[in-house]
């Protein structure tokens, strides 16, 4: 079948083939890669016309990203990318499994047997409860709030004077989008009303503020003022230059400390994208102050729990550095999500994007309740339980 001469390897070759015929296959990540060219690949499921294939996404160490479309009868094209990487990871609706190869050659398939055994069941009843994957199309932009066009994009160097998207920038792009996608879902705790209030606190670059802008500026035809600040004032004048040549009027940008941000109109919503550790915090603080009515905010980094962290509860965890930090990193959205909680907020932890492109990738999002009494029994006792939490991991009152 193929010229691969590991068991293991031409194992994991059968169970990909298999998973992408029986369509359970979600995808495939390579990594540790044994070539300089390459960082990692993966391998998903696409559909070109009336065909699907299996569609392998290399990244490149110059920052390209190469794509090869491989029929199903051409899987033995896939020997030479297998044994290019010393990780597999191969997920499927059915299970995973994980290839390893060791410095000195050696190779284990974790999972492998049993995958092998549910994949190629004989009993035909057994496969038919495996969940089928939705393929995708390989026209990538199909689904996609933005098409790349988009004068904004092209300004900010996501895309080119085509609309075509760097390869460097597909990333961002998915991300923007997967952003527009998570205001869409919220658009009905907005008000119907214009003009529409949005703050952009910490917002860097900006990408965010000008799609969120040009979605509800120009795709919905709203009346909006939009204020995007940060302490870069090198940034902060780029982003004026960039929303000026847009024509983008409601748009402003401003330098300072979002601490001392303050605004006399009432602000709908706060939105924030990879604030810096406390940073974060005093978003959501600013959002509960304005009785913001949707809070979508990304953390960053999560140092300061962890350089405090005073548990012994916890030190079973807390003792390993690694373990620490994604302790300290849940333990801190958990945290600020109860915050937004008691202060009537209906909040959720959502997926920005997959978490192989970036690990920043947790969304924290608050919708306001209307009705909710801030001074109520309910309120006092959602703070209390969120100073009891503070108090336990940090040893401390409030």
């Amino acid at each position: 079948m193929t010229n691969l001469t590991d068991k293991n390897a031409e194992l994991l070759l059968r169970l990909i083939g298999k998973a992408a015929q029986i369509e359970t296959l979600k995808k495939a990540v390579f990594s540790k890669s044994l070539a300089a060219t390459v960082n990692k690949a993966t391998l998903t499921l696409k559909a070109i016309g009336n065909e699907k294939v299996l569609q392998l996404e290399s990244f490149c160490s110059d920052n390209k990203a190469k794509h090869k479309n491989i029929k199903f009868e051409e899987l033995d094209l896939l020997a030479e990318t297998i044994e290019s990487f010393s990780q597999i990871n191969l997920i499927t609706t059915a299970g995973d499994c994980e290839f390893k190869r060791s410095k000195s050659g050696n190779t284990v398939l974790l999972g492998g047997a049993k995958l092998e055994k549910l994949l190629f069941s004989e009993n035909s009843e057994t496969v038919k409860t495996f969940a089928k994957v939705t393929v995708g199309s390989n026209n990538k932009n199909k689904n996609y709030i933005l098409k790349g066009d988009e004068p904004f994009l092209k300004l900010l160097e996501v895309s080119d004077k085509n609309g075509r998207v760097y390869d460097k920038k597909q990333a961002k792009f998915r991300q923007i989008n997967r952003f527009l996608e998570l205001i869409r879902d919220v658009e009905h705790a907005l008000p119907a009303t214009d003009p529409l209030r949005i703050c952009d606190l910490c917002c860097g670059k900006s990408y965010l503020s000008f799609a969120v802008y040009h979605y509800f500026a120009v795709i919905k035809g709203r009346q909006v003022k939009m204020t995007g600040v940060d302490l870069k004032a090198d940034v902060i004048e780029y982003c004026s230059s960039v929303a000026k040549a847009l024509g983008f009027d409601g748009l402003e940008f401003l330098c300072g400390d979002v601490n001392l941000y303050d605004t006399i109109d009432r602000v709908n919503m706060v939105i924030s994208l990879h604030a810096c550790d406390t940073a974060t915090d005093i978003v959501i603080g600013k959002a509960i102050e304005w009785q913001a009515d949707v809070l979508l905010s990304t953390p960053c980094c999560h140092h300061d729990l962890n350089r405090r962290l005073n548990c012994e509860q916890l030190s079973f965890i807390a003792d390993y550095s690694m373990l620490r930090q994604k302790l300290c990193d849940a333990a801190t959205d958990a945290l600020r999500l109860k915050l937004l909680e008691a202060n009537g907020y209906e909040t959720a932890a959502l997926e920005l994007i997959d978490p192989e492109e970036t690990p920043k990738n947790i969304m924290l999002r608050g919708i306001r309740k209307p009705f909710f009494d801030r001074n109520g029994e309910r309120a006092q006792r959602l703070m209390a339980e969120y100073n009891e939490i503070y108090s336990f991991l940090l040893g401390e009152s409030k």
